[in-house]
């Protein structure tokens, strides 16, 4: 089973479990609640993670991004652990199962979850794969903060309560551009490698410096957001998500200096951690209003 974590890459969920989980908060304090449709939403965002990993982890290799020189964590393709073949299969059953789960989700919805689940399937196969891969185009930040963001939060919120108000949005905006980071700090770690295999990520168009600074941007950019809560009449959430400032400085800092080398794997860690904890204090905010 070692090889099969490896490859699922169990510190990624967090960034498909803490956007529904923050949808959810965000609809219980509006007095809606369903535990049930919350943990189907749950177990498809997250398989849907895992699917959209095993693929990448497939589909990488096979392109040339992932070698055995690579400077981040093993994947277990270029490893040799499983065959592409294996670790292709996997992400299909994962992604089936998600479809089987969400039926459900879809009845209770409509057509708009349908869509949604339907699109959110595909790209996670169409992030590396099919003629327009999303990660090779440089659009993976757009990805992330799309579905790992706004579509999980406001989704949760909508599935729960059948309504889609601007908070949702702006909750779904702030831990999208977090998850973000997560994404943009491994793209600055393998500029070099994506290069040489023609993966055209921002960071492998623009260049060290440009990764560097767009960094350090995500990581910020959610608290100078927090101030939109204000007018809209949520002045706990504006203000307690400034408590993972002390987190969130520092990396901002590191970010602008950082090397693409091992060491970036340090800032990938620190960047999980800010992602959960900017989220349970702004799921925290919600219920002090």
């Amino acid at each position: 089973m070692k090889p099969w974590i490896l490859a699922i890459r169990p510190r990624t969920l967090g960034a498909a479990a803490v956007p529904v989980l923050l949808g959810a908060s965000l609809a219980l304090s509006s007095g809606m609640s369903d535990p049930l449709v919350i943990i189907l939403i749950l177990a498809c965002a997250v398989l849907i993670q895992i699917g959209t990993n095993l693929f990448n982890d497939a589909i990488d290799f096979a392109k040339g991004a992932d070698t055995a020189n690579r400077l981040g964590p093993i994947r277990v393709t270029s490893a040799g652990l499983l065959s592409s073949r294996q670790v292709l299969i996997g992400g299909a059953l994962s992604l089936l199962l998600a479809a089987l789960i969400s039926l459900p989700l879809v009845l209770r919805g409509g057509w708009p979850i349908l869509v949604l689940g339907s699109v959110s399937l595909l790209l996670a196969y169409g992030y590396t794969g099919g003629p327009f891969p999303l990660a090779y185009l440089g659009l993976g930040e757009i990805f992330v903060v799309l579905f790992f963001g706004l579509a999980a939060v406001a989704g949760t919120f909508y599935l729960v309560t059948l309504e889609v108000p601007t908070v949702s949005l702006l909750a779904g905006l702030q831990i999208g551009l977090h998850a973000s980071v997560l994404l943009a700090v491994n793209n600055l770690r393998d500029l070099e490698g994506d290069r040489l295999a023609g993966k055209k990520t921002l960071a492998a168009r623009f260049g060290l410096a440009f990764a560097q600074r767009e960094n350090a941007t995500l990581v910020l950019a959610p608290f100078f957001l927090g101030l939109f809560w204000i007018p809209l009449g949520y002045f706990w959430s504006s203000i307690i998500p400034l408590a993972a400032l002390p987190l969130a400085w520092p990396m901002a800092r590191a970010c602008l200096t950082v090397q693409p080398d091992h060491s970036v794997n340090n800032l990938l860690a620190k960047g999980a951690r800010l992602h959960l904890v900017f989220g349970l204090l702004l799921a925290l905010a919600f219920f002090v209003q």
